[in-house]
């Protein structure tokens, strides 16, 4: 087998996991959170704080772009499916006007902000360089589906359009309307993840790197409990309706 045609083979298979690589990383990422305490101990309380806030922004502004581009697009494309991929048109327009995987980009910048909460520059390195080497075999296997699905369009979109790093000047307005409840349905479950990596990130450094009382820790950062419990609340209305409603259903724009 060649190479290419191996990584592809690779990136089928990964595909159907992609939801769940990161946990891979959970081990390690514990290690080095046990160490953490070099910020505060060197630059103080206060940077620490700050680093964490920055972590967190970061990771908003990922499912931040995240709903800018599902927002936009028609059913059964840009989806959460793991099971195959499927495109019922191709995506040029919006975000994929700027770059052809605004989703994975999308996901790093989540992904970032969580990585850069452990505070090591060693495990951040090791993890980005896991989540390029991971990626770059599934957007090689949806690049040849996509190029065997649509042909000289791909073909043509692929040659102006950058894999991962936007160019703003090639910008072409969406072909459909942003949709509010399309964005809802899709991305509600990030929401969540985004709440309750920043609250159990930021409890456990409180517990058990700065050895606070939990009733101290819940004094000094209510801000966390109230942003997870809103996360909470907005994942389980979001659900309930998606799942027991139709106020979400708009027509050709379902997951």
């Amino acid at each position: 087998m060649k190479m290419m045609d191996s990584l592809i083979a690779q990136g089928r298979y990964l595909f159907q996991w992609r939801s769940y690589a990161p946990l891979v990383l959970l081990p390690v990422a514990a290690m080095e959170f046990g160490n953490s305490s070099w910020v505060s101990t060197r630059f103080g309380i206060a940077v620490d704080d700050g680093l964490d806030l920055f972590c967190l922004c970061c990771s908003v502004t990922g499912v931040g772009l995240r709903i800018l581009t599902v927002g936009f697009v028609p059913s059964s494309t840009s989806g959460r499916s793991t099971t195959k991929m499927r495109a019922a048109q191709l995506n040029t327009t919006g975000m994929y006007s700027l770059l052809r995987h605004p989703l994975y980009a999308a996901n790093f910048v989540v992904f970032l902000g969580f990585v850069l909460a452990v505070k090591s520059i060693v495990f951040v390195l090791l993890a980005t360089m896991a989540f390029v080497v991971y990626y770059e075999r599934i957007i090689l296997a949806e690049e040849q589906f996509l190029e065997m699905s649509y042909g000289d369009e791909f073909r043509d979109w692929a040659a102006r359009t950058p894999a991962v790093i936007p160019r703003f000047p090639s910008w072409a307005s969406p072909s459909l309307p942003f949709s509010w409840r399309a964005a809802m349905q899709r991305e509600y479950h990030g929401v969540l993840l985004v709440g309750v990596v920043f609250f159990l990130s930021k409890l456990s450094e409180g517990l058990i790197i700065r050895q606070q009382t939990i009733q101290n820790w819940f004094a000094n950062e209510r801000a966390y409990v109230i942003m997870l419990l809103l996360c909470s609340i907005f994942y389980s209305v979001a659900s309930y309706i998606r799942k027991r409603t139709n106020l979400l259903a708009v027509g050709g724009r379902g997951p």
